[in-house]
């Protein structure tokens, strides 16, 4: 590419595009132009939204602030929702009508948990977005009549379903005046918490029997009424509120976008995390899939996702080959179970205590404040 003045487009500012913001405020791209796309003023990190739900956090402390981050990079904050795009010509367009150029474009605007679209009734509340979780979720319990407990249903066994049936728990003991309330956690799998080992399955099942969270297993979804998740089997399981915390599936925008995809709706890519088409367009964090060697929809590989496509846009601009991305093959998992404590399991270690609480509190807490106003240098 030439000297002229061209324009890198971030669409969605979540873990990858945030820490390519930091690198942008540290050593802007020359002759370059940085817009960053987003539907929401926060971006809010995963990690500690279980920890914010039990009351653990204040609500700005899991949030990036976003006009105060690309201001510090010198860079234009764009609040629009895209709905279509011209790979060929390079143009995005956005739902009030206006398009924007684009010499290169990453996409990094997250996953949606499946269901959103099939589910629609008022007792549905999806985990995502994020940014709004808190506020629709504490609509719909204040929405539900109190004179008897309250009907939880998670939808999704997995480890985000587990850490939000616990943390739930302890936000209905404390927010909300200990109101009385079954959970449940429906899920289609044998157990729950996927691609944990037995002994912190184990561990797990019995933090849920001591808060009298029940766990409905080989039970599938098909449908959910005003009242009652209604199983492929034919049960009904009566519910007043329904958490989504299902497996990762592509959101809408992704459809629009015109590139190409795998079957769970993301963007398909090589292993430089740009996508197969031959269009200078990337796609990072849950909204991307590198085809020849898929990883779980988790956000420490948004994370560990960031230097290699920092140095990817870089040599992308100065036309020179891209260095690819490596998955690692295993990363410290932590749970936080609601209770001031958290489980951890770590190359055979499984540990559930206090101290595994404060571990995670300070590696999330780091985190974030990489990104928040008073630490951007």
């Amino acid at each position: 590419m030439n000297d002229r003045m061209r324009t890198l487009v971030l669409l969605g500012v979540g873990h990858t595009h945030a820490d390519v913001v930091r690198h942008w405020i540290k050593s802007p791209i020359p002759n370059c132009r940085l817009v960053c796309i987003s539907r929401f003023a926060y971006s809010t990190y995963s990690g500690m939204l279980p920890g914010t739900l039990a009351g653990q956090f204040e609500r700005a402390e899991m949030q990036i602030d976003l006009e105060p981050l690309v201001r510090a990079a010198g860079a234009e904050l764009r609040m629009d929702e895209v709905v279509g795009m011209d790979p060929q010509s390079g143009l995005l367009f956005f739902a009030e009508g206006a398009s924007l150029r684009f010499d290169v474009l990453s996409v990094g605007v997250g996953s949606m948990p499946w269901g959103v679209d099939q589910f629609r009734t008022e007792s549905v509340v999806p985990i995502k977005p994020m940014q709004t979780f808190l506020d629709r979720l504490d609509a719909r319990i204040e929405s539900v009549v109190p004179h008897r407990p309250l009907r939880v249903a998670i939808v999704g066994g997995g480890v985000a379903g587990v850490e939000i049936a616990l943390c739930l728990r302890t936000r209905l003991e404390s927010r909300f005046a200990g109101r009385e309330a079954s959970i449940e956690i429906v899920t289609s799998g044998a157990s729950v918490g996927d691609g944990l080992c037995e002994k912190s399955i184990t561990k797990l099942h019995r933090q849920l029997k001591k808060r009298q969270i029940r766990v409905l297993s080989q039970t599938r979804v098909v449908d959910v009424t005003t009242d009652s998740v209604v199983s492929e089997a034919g049960d009904s399981i009566p519910s007043d509120l329904v958490v989504l915390a299902t497996a990762a599936t592509g959101p809408r925008v992704l459809s629009v976008l015109g590139l190409p995809m795998d079957h769970r709706g993301f963007l398909a890519t090589d292993r430089t995390l740009k996508t197969t088409a031959d269009f200078p367009v990337f796609a990072v964090g849950d909204s991307g899939t590198v085809i020849e060697s898929p990883s779980p929809k988790a956000g420490v590989y948004a994370v560990r996702q960031a230097p290699v496509l920092w140095e990817n846009l870089n040599r992308l601009l100065r036309n020179e080959p891209l260095e690819n991305y490596h998955a690692q093959a295993d990363f410290l998992k932590i749970l936080n179970t609601g209770d001031g404590k958290a489980l951890l399991q770590y190359k055979g270690w499984v540990i559930h205590s206090r101290w595994c609480w404060w571990l995670k509190t300070w590696i999330d807490k780091g985190f974030i404040k990489k990104f928040q106003e008073k630490w951007i240098e």
